[in-house]
């Protein structure tokens, strides 16, 4: 998949631009198994520790921090 086929769809009735996935600081669950090839309910596991250093709430609402994801995925031997 080309870097310029993943992107973030407009907010409805906004007309706000689509930003690219790649640019995003914070990923959705979604987002974030489409861009690293991993499983949402994987990614739900691994970010479910209330210390785990890469997760984000707002609200209910459960975001992955890009930056440190990548840095646990580097140091990870499976997941």
């Amino acid at each position: 998949m080309d870097r310029d086929e993943i992107l973030i769809p407009e907010s409805k009735g906004s007309g706000a631009p689509k930003v690219p996935i790649w640019e995003k600081a914070n990923l959705t669950l979604p987002e974030a198994a489409e861009l690293y090839n991993i499983g949402i309910n994987r990614l739900r596991e691994i970010s479910d520790d209330d210390r785990c250093p890469f997760v984000l709430f707002v609200g209910n609402k459960r975001l992955i921090k890009r930056k440190q994801f990548d840095e646990y995925l580097a140091e990870a031997y499976s997941i």
